[in-house]
Parts: structure tokens; sequence; C-alpha cells
């Protein structure tokens, strides 16, 4: 039997490395699958945060960040309990308030993001 020299072993470890990988971004690629296929139209709470409920709902958090009235930050974090504390709101009346925004966007036909821009 030959030996391996140390380019076939650098090949060999390239080759590990690139399915270890690719393995690692398939499991995590089904495990996000099956998380939100376990987690959809989940009881809305105070700790989530508008885009989860709008993932969670299939919305998109334009539709709730314009039932709140407010701006739809990049990337914003902030859980409802927050938002409604920042807006001297009861939280029950911040989670009534998206699921009525939910219910309503659910009715209409679906589009693909934001709403046109208004005419001044």
């Amino acid at each position: 039997m030959k030996r391996l020299n140390w380019k076939q072993w650098a090949a060999i470890a390239a080759l590990a490395l690139v399915v270890l990988v690719t393995s690692l971004f398939a499991v995590r690629t089904f495990r996000r699958a099956i998380y939100w296929r376990m987690h959809r139209d989940e009881v809305i709470h105070p700790w989530m945060t508008l885009p989860y409920v709008a993932h969670s709902y299939r919305v998109p958090p334009h539709v709730l960040y314009d039932a709140l009235k407010i701006e739809h930050p990049p990337h914003d974090h902030r859980p409802i309990k927050q938002i409604a504390k920042e807006q001297n709101r009861p939280v029950n009346e911040v989670i009534k308030t998206l699921s009525d925004a939910i219910g309503r966007a659910r009715q209409q036909p679906s589009s693909n993001g934001p709403p046109p821009e208004r005419s001044p």
C-alpha cells in the first residue's frame, strides 16, 4: 500500500472540511424549517418581537408596525412589552391591536412588500 504525501493529505483535509461545513449548513437549514413549521400562529406573548410575530403569522412586518403607528426600523429587536411601555399602553392592548391587524392582513389579498407611497 502506497503512503500518501502531504499534498494528498491536504486535499483530503480540504474535502473533509468542505463536507463538514456543508453538513453544518444543511442541519441548520433543516432545524430552522422544522422550528418554523412547529411555530406557526404562535400565541402572541409580551417577550416576542414584531418581526418574530410577523414571521409566525406569515404577514409582512410593516403591517404590524403600521398597526402600532411606529416606524419600521431595520433590525428592530424590541419586545412587545418594551414597545407598549414606550407608547404608554397596556401590553394586552398592544397584543389585541396586533391580532386585529393580522386578521385584517389575512383577509386582504397578499402583496409582496410594503404598500405603495402615498402622493401628497
